[in-house]
């Protein structure tokens, strides 16, 4: 028996992306999107690029995590409950060149996510060999708690009062319908709920499950979405100070950070270059030459996992 065991599993590995939060330096709750591979020993998988290297560092440091899989897009699932995974993280410090030892998990994103198959063409492995370079991280859950998803709501309205809102984030929160809360329990610990953020005179008003403890403290909102296939990604961390109201919550924000920018075609080119830098920035810090992609490896399994969408 496993953790996971209690827990609608068909649900848990229909779900295209989770929400991953890991804890800063100063204790603050980061949550970013990311793909997960449930393992049938009960854990579950998940990887950053070298690039995208801070929840890596962040494990090192304090391998308290939770997951939420509340956006299921591309699932076929229709308003699945969310599923709340608190545990424990490990991330060696194994630079991985090849999909050995996570073969399951890169079939998987080559059948979910087709267009990054063509990373893997001559044409762009200058550009995008970062992506590959991996490291691996393994949480294993401690507790499971599942929460009806929230009621439907009227679709955004993006020049509405939300967005014109002087609070810092308010255009990236303005655009969504909901975002993911990240903040503390009394012990330090990272929790993760969907709620919908309400703009007042002092921050964003958020409603948090009776189930979710959280604590007076250093917090974030996470807005992401992308298409069926887990292309189009767009996504914006609003981080600030968590404050208990008289009737409720209230986040105070300070800074929004947007690392695959805003939606603008010069974007690319500089997420590109960001990406370049900070894999190199990862190496040079422990004295290592950039790998080689073992590129014929990845090939292999980006052609059995056509084939057996195609069959």
């Amino acid at each position: 028996m496993t953790v996971l065991d209690s827990t609608p599993l068909d649900v848990l590995d229909a779900y295209r992306t989770c929400e991953f939060v890991t804890l800063g330096r100063d204790g603050t709750p980061l949550a970013w999107p990311t793909a997960v591979l449930r393992r049938e020993d009960g854990t579950l998988l998940l990887s950053t690029s070298l690039a995208f290297a801070q929840k890596a560092l962040n494990i090192r440091r304090d391998g308290r995590v939770a997951l939420l899989f509340s956006d299921p897009t591309g699932s076929g699932l229709d308003r699945p409950p969310h599923l709340h995974v608190v545990g424990r993280a490990a991330c060696p410090d194994e630079i991985m060149t090849g999909p050995q030892g996570a073969e399951e998990y890169w079939r998987m994103l080559f059948e979910r996510q087709p267009h990054s198959r063509s990373y893997l063409s001559l044409p762009l492995r200058r550009l995008m060999d970062w992506y590959y370079l991996r490291l691996l991280i393994t949480v294993t859950p401690e507790q499971v708690t599942v929460r009806p998803p929230l009621a439907p709501s009227p679709p955004p309205v993006p020049d509405g009062p939300a967005a014109r809102s002087a609070l810092p984030g308010a255009g990236h929160l303005a655009r969504f319908p909901s975002a993911v809360l990240a903040a503390c329990d009394s012990s330090g610990a990272p929790v993760l709920a969907r709620t919908r953020p309400v703009p007042t005179d002092g921050g964003y008003a958020v409603e948090v499950p009776e189930d979710c403890a959280v604590a007076p403290g250093p917090a974030s909102l996470l807005v992401h979405r992308h298409d069926e296939l887990i292309n189009h990604m767009q996504n914006a961390l609003v981080r600030g100070v968590l404050h208990r109201t008289g009737d409720g919550w209230l986040l105070v924000p300070a800074t929004v950070v947007e690392p695959m920018g805003s939606g603008r075609p010069s974007d690319a080119v500089r997420v590109l270059r960001r990406t370049r830098r900070a894999t190199d920035r990862y190496l040079e810090r422990r004295g290592l030459q950039r790998p080689r992609v073992q590129w014929d490896e990845f090939r292999a399994l980006a052609a059995a996992a056509r084939r057996r969408k195609a069959s």
